[in-house]
């Protein structure tokens, strides 16, 4: 086996699991059989990624030209509307990818070794729990392509490999996800039109100021896009699930939100109400296009109602469920202290936040190419695959947030004219610019270590290890909130990301939970 170059974990020189995030450093951007895989996923997925938080930026310019009191309001309104879809939304799109890679990779193994793949196949549960100690001992073979035999069994591949692309995949977890994505988008408009009064008040919008009307116009005109949003997304995870971002990234709808936003904000002198009604319309074009091309290569007809797998998508789900309240209470916290601080500082606080946020997002490219190798890579028990895929991602993910954090603080310290005219939210702006900017390469880590951590259906450490993050992280942002306004919240923010890094690396770093094999 060493004369092929295949290298075992236990022949690793790295002798304690911590060690593997400088494992190949020097390869970090070589564009190898493994770099070229994560670039052809991470690149469509991260401007896939990037298109609605751009498309939010806009808005958010758009309407900084109306007045500061319109755009204080949106930015409530949209926090209140991102926070409410994401707990939603990160389950959903995260267990659909992991599963669906699994599914994938698992069917194909079996039509390949000539075997029915049967949906409930007990392989499915048990790549939750990490290798056994017979897949740790494993040696990983390459896949080198046999030598042709006869001129006849090479046509008898062609014609199977080509009867194969154009049959449809059954893929049970696509269905399940559309079928949860349906539901509970409708849940989250009903809940949101029946109770944006009182979430706004809740964020320190309250009776008598001027943000309440054009928040409440825009919060409950926007809610009607929820079905379409967790669709659209639900189907985006089954697309990753498959490798493939590209499809995702041609049916973006944000293109029709920026057409759409000057004519309805200011030709049709709807104001916020145009804003709102520009992005819903948006995202259904996004959820009809998306469905038709999925249409095309899977049966979304479940051959049973047992291989939908309700059961597992549902424990996974509550797991990431309380992961997401516990970040989101974090972000929602933080804004609501900020409104407490008046409309001019809230409006500085959303340009930071959207600008923020905007650009970690991007490194969530990388995480989306790292869980479906690495889920992939777990369903072959190709773990020598999956820790490089791991580390590799991680590494890129720091060398982006060195990138991100030069672009943010230039591009936010002297182009905050393009969000605001007033002199008071560009002074405020400025303030914050170095925690915006400064951030950004732990942030970015942070973002890739969920994917990491999805990749081996590791649900239940993340959404553990969230919550004390949480606990640790709002004790903070209240007595920071007290301490310095506007810079303590910052700096509760920053430290609430590096808690998210920390606990990312300790589960890695120390060889627990999938990643045991790495302790041999």
């Amino acid at each position: 086996m060493a004369e092929v170059g295949v290298v075992l974990p236990t022949q690793t020189k790295w002798k304690h699991p911590i060690f593997v995030f400088f494992k190949d450093l020097r390869l970090v951007l070589k564009l190898d059989s493994l770099g070229k895989e994560i670039l052809f996923i991470a690149a469509p997925a991260a401007m896939a990624l990037a298109a609605d938080p751009i498309a939010s930026l806009i808005d958010t310019a758009f309407i900084g030209h109306i007045g500061p009191v319109e755009i204080a309001a949106v930015g409530v309104a949209i926090s209140i509307f991102n926070q409410v879809s994401k707990v939603a939304i990160f389950p959903l799109v995260s267990i659909t990818t992991s599963f669906v890679a699994e599914e994938e990779t698992i069917e194909r193994i079996s039509k390949k070794e000539g075997k029915e793949f049967v949906h409930d196949d007990p392989k499915l549960e048990n790549l939750e729990n990490g290798p056994t100690k017979n897949d740790e001992q494993k040696e990983f073979v390459p896949d080198f392509p046999e030598s042709p035999g006869k001129h006849t069994t090479v046509t008898g591949c062609i014609t199977n490999k080509s009867k194969l692309k154009n049959q449809k995949r059954n893929i049970p977890s696509a269905s399940t996800a559309l079928l949860f994505g349906a539901v509970l988008g409708l849940l989250e408009t009903i809940f949101l039109v029946l109770l944006a009064e009182p979430f706004l008040s809740l964020m320190g919008v309250k009776s008598g100021s001027p943000m309440l009307l054009p928040a409440h116009k825009y919060l409950t005109l926007r809610s009607l896009g929820a079905p379409a949003v967790l669709l659209s997304l639900a189907m985006q995870g089954i697309f990753r699930g498959f490798k493939d971002t590209k499809t995702p990234l041609y049916a973006t709808g944000d293109v029709a939100n920026i057409i759409l936003d000057p004519i309805l904000i200011f030709v049709c002198n709807l104001g916020v109400s145009g804003a709102a009604i520009a992005h819903v319309l948006s995202q259904y074009l996004i959820s009809v296009i998306l469905l038709v091309k999925l249409m095309q290569q899977v049966d979304l007809l479940p051959p049973s109602l047992k291989a939908l797998q309700f059961s597992r998508f549902l424990k996974n789900g509550f797991y990431l469920l309380f992961k997401v309240i516990a970040a989101t209470v974090c972000v929602t916290l933080a804004a609501s202290l900020a409104a407490r601080l008046g409309a001019t500082t809230m409006a500085a606080f959303q340009i930071c936040l959207q600008v923020w946020l905007t650009s970690s997002l991007i490194s969530d490219g990388l995480a989306v190419a790292g869980q479906a190798i690495i889920a992939s890579s777990f369903a072959e028990k190709n773990y020598e695959k999956a820790t490089a895929a791991a580390v590799r991602v991680l590494q890129l993910g720091f060398i982006m947030g060195l990138g991100m954090a030069l672009l943010v603080g230039l591009g936010l310290q002297f182009g905050s004219g393009v969000f605001t005219k007033d002199i008071n939210v560009k002074h405020i702006i400025a303030i914050g610019v170095p925690f915006v900017a400064g951030t950004q390469p732990i942030n970015s880590i942070a973002f890739v270590f969920d994917g990491v951590n999805f990749g081996v259906s590791d649900f239940a450490y993340s959404a553990y290890s969230m919550i004390l993050v949480a606990v640790g992280s709002i004790g903070s942002l209240l007595a920071l909130y007290n301490a310095a306004g506007f810079v303590g919240i910052w700096i509760a923010l920053s430290i609430f990301m590096g808690l998210r890094v920390i606990v990312g690396i300790w589960r890695m770093g120390t060889g627990t939970g999938p990643w045991s094999f790495l302790r041999n």
